[in-house]
């Protein structure tokens, strides 16, 4: 499994129940529910990846993250997690504020736009910046709110949110020095476990 979702698992305690909010093919559940008896479902789009939770035992609801959640009690869950999913949502505050309305806790990562790599791309070919983190053209990209890891801060803390815990990686999802030393700049994911104040 990728070090980030086995970081991720790090924050779960066995027996939560945990909702997976565009839970792909269901790896990262599918885990939980083994390593650490977890009960719960994912929410996901993707008619494919439905079919790859289903074959995984992952219970899945077909639902656009985009669409409300106000459907689902407050604090029925221990723990909702969204990994790289937040900035493909049309409203990313609404869903981080849903997310720590329906959970105590919340798990959220995403990639960082403001790593080294794109402010040059951006700043020397003057285009959207294309990578292996990023391989889609302005045009066709499902990435609709770019942000970076300062802007997600000051918006949990516009919001009340309490940040328990960050940790910063690169595009092999692997820790070291530097990133801990410049993370805004040098690192290419953030995983951040929140919490309401």
């Amino acid at each position: 499994m990728r070090t980030d979702l086995q970081a991720i698992s790090q924050w779960i305690t066995p027996g939560e129940r945990v909702l997976d909010l565009g839970c792909g093919d269901g790896e990262l559940l599918a885990y939980l529910k083994k390593e650490k008896q977890v009960t719960g479902y994912g929410m996901e789009i993707d008619t494919q990846k439905i079919v790859s939770c289903v074959e995984k035992g992952v219970e899945v609801i077909h639902q656009d993250l985009n669409d409300s959640l106000d459907y689902i009690d407050d604090q029925s869950f221990d723990t909702v997690l969204m990994t790289q999913s937040l900035q493909q949502t049309n409203a990313p505050d609404k869903i981080v504020d849903d997310m720590l309305r329906i959970g105590k806790r919340a798990i959220v990562t995403f990639p960082n736009f403001g790593h080294w790599t794109t402010r040059i791309y951006l700043g020397l070919r003057g285009m959207m910046p294309m990578s292996d983190a990023l391989p889609f053209r302005w045009y066709d990209t499902p990435n609709i709110h770019f942000c970076t890891f300062k802007d997600f801060e000051v918006l949990c803390k516009e919001h009340n949110i309490d940040i328990l815990m960050r940790t910063v990686v690169d595009s092999e999802h692997e820790a070291n020095w530097k990133i801990k030393m410049l993370p805004n700049m040098l690192g290419e994911v953030a995983l951040y476990h929140l919490g309401k104040k």
